[in-house]
């Protein structure tokens, strides 16, 4: 039978509760354990029933969604992570159906969503804008509300990704990782409902720090984020033109400056009046709701965009320096010898020895991250791999870890390079996040399991790195012209 557990991260509602103690009476194979993980930044009593299933209780200090998730797989040993949002419901079967949507999945797909269902408003009423916006969720893509993941395939990809604060984009961040690193995800049969959010006055206003995240995505996966995460178009360009049209006629208007202001609050006035009748013609039109409709369709776009534009400087802001630098080892520490099985060929690269010296000096933790498929080919044994790494080690000095695949191209591991397996791994040995390490490399392969794995990347390219590789790491990571440049951009300091 399939071994599961339920991490659900919390800020304290009262529907947790409900949720556990629909768990605790369903129908079929239980969790191993629930992991309910308080992201509140103060502990407090949780609204904990008394179930027959095993329930931990963990703490993530309000670091957000992303961080409470991660606390809670990482706390776990089952083959599969069921993650469930604290205001959702299971029904009575889900258990049942978690299972068999389980086990009908191939070796290659990673996760399995239920499907979200979203009940409507009673009594013939049509849905407020915040209704319509919640039951958006029923047709999400990869929504953590209810997704299990194989535990192998977040920590060979890092986990969520911290740097999402809230709950808008780290979900389908994960996703796209996840489908870049070579594995598929499905929809299953199990059904969970979402009650509809109903939060106050400016809901939908506070909902625009979302667009700060929509930063972190462009950043990550380029302008085509949207279409990679089914996301759709968005407003952020009419939300701009809008206040841009607000901004010049107040200007205008200071300036006295009558025509042109008068224009600029005429073309504000229409994109406003556009974008709240958009809000308010599928809605109950009941005062309240044209209250709020009017109010909250003048406040978002200069929100929204002032949301964005601190999430473009956030991202572009210099990041902080390498907490640990993982080396590529053929052609980036040592010269490429193809398929080396003699410890006497290892030649270092120049400047090797030196930038290895200074970062132990510093107190900086170093890596090695190497493909070695002649062990699969049958090229090389074990034993004389472990003596050329050791020969390595004896010009160069200790490295933290070594991670070394060993497999060929389609044996189908998650660990050969441009996989993040190997950064991911790295980075746990040497007790540090992979955003927060760099790996210097000489092949897009290097760069490619970096940006898999959350790691940043430096391109040191030799004759054999093609030129598409070099372009690409240039819009993407770094490119640097030999092993103590790399070094440097790594640690924020060209002249290292």
């Amino acid at each position: 039978m399939t071994a599961y557990t339920v991490v659900v991260p919390t800020t304290g509602r009262d529907s947790l509760r409900a949720l556990l103690s629909a768990l605790g009476h369903g129908i079929g194979p239980g969790p191993a354990e629930v992991i309910v993980v308080d992201d509140r930044p103060e502990p407090g009593d949780l609204p904990l029933p008394d179930i027959n299933l095993k329930v931990r209780v963990l703490r993530s200090g309000g670091r957000g969604p992303a961080a409470a998730r991660n606390v809670g797989w990482r706390a776990a040993d089952t083959e599969w992570i069921a993650f469930l949002d604290d205001d959702v419901r299971t029904t009575a079967d889900w258990p049942a159906r978690l299972v068999t949507d389980l086990e009908s999945l191939a070796a290659d797909v990673a996760a399995s969503q239920g499907r979200i269902v979203v009940p409507g408003p009673t009594g013939g009423r049509r849905p407020t804008d915040l209704e319509r916006d919640t039951a958006g969720l029923a047709t999400a893509e990869w929504i953590t509300a209810d997704m299990a993941y194989r535990r192998a395939v977040l920590a060979a990809v890092g986990g969520f990704d911290e740097r999402f604060p809230r709950a808008f984009r780290e979900d389908a961040d994960l996703a796209l990782r996840v489908r870049q690193a070579g594995w598929r995800l499905e929809h299953g049969t199990r059904r969970t409902l979402h009650p509809a959010r109903h939060g106050g006055f400016f809901a939908s206003v506070r909902a625009q720090r979302g667009n700060a995240d929509n930063a972190l995505m462009r950043r990550k996966f380029g302008p085509q984020w949207r279409e990679l995460s089914a996301a759709g178009p968005g407003r952020l360009g009419r939300h701009a033109l809008t206040t841009v049209s607000g901004a010049a006629a107040l200007a205008f208007a200071a300036a006295r400056r009558n025509t042109p202001a008068a224009f600029a609050g005429l073309a504000w006035l229409g994109l406003t009046a556009e974008f709240a009748l958009r809000r308010i013609l599928p809605g109950p039109k009941t005062a309240d709701e044209l209250a709020k409709m009017a109010v909250t369709s003048v406040l978002i776009p200069p929100v929204a965009v002032g949301h964005r534009l601190a999430g473009e400087v956030r991202v572009r802001r210099p990041r902080p320096v390498a907490k640990a630098i993982l080396f590529d080892r053929d052609d980036t520490l040592i010269h490429d010898e193809p398929y080396n099985n003699d410890p006497d060929k290892v030649r270092p690269v120049p400047g090797a020895e030196d930038v290895l010296r200074r970062l132990r000096a510093a107190g900086v933790p170093v890596g090695v991250v190497s493909n070695q498929s002649g062990v699969a080919r049958g090229l090389i044994t074990p034993d004389e791999l472990a003596a050329v790494n050791a020969r390595v080690e004896e010009l160069l000095g200790p490295f933290g870890t070594w991670q070394v695949c060993v497999h060929a191209d389609g044996d189908g591991c998650c660990c050969r390079k441009p996989k993040p397996g190997l950064v991911t791994r790295a980075a746990l040995a040497l007790g540090v996040r992979p955003e927060d390490c760099v790996v210097i490399g000489d092949i897009g392969a290097d760069i490619e399991a970096a940006r898999a794995a959350g790691a940043r990347a430096v391109l040191v390219p030799t004759p054999r790195t093609r030129s598409a590789e070099i372009e690409a790491a240039r819009r993407d990571a770094h490119v640097a012209g030999d092993l103590a440049e790399a070094v440097g951009l790594a640690m924020g300091d060209r002249k290292w």
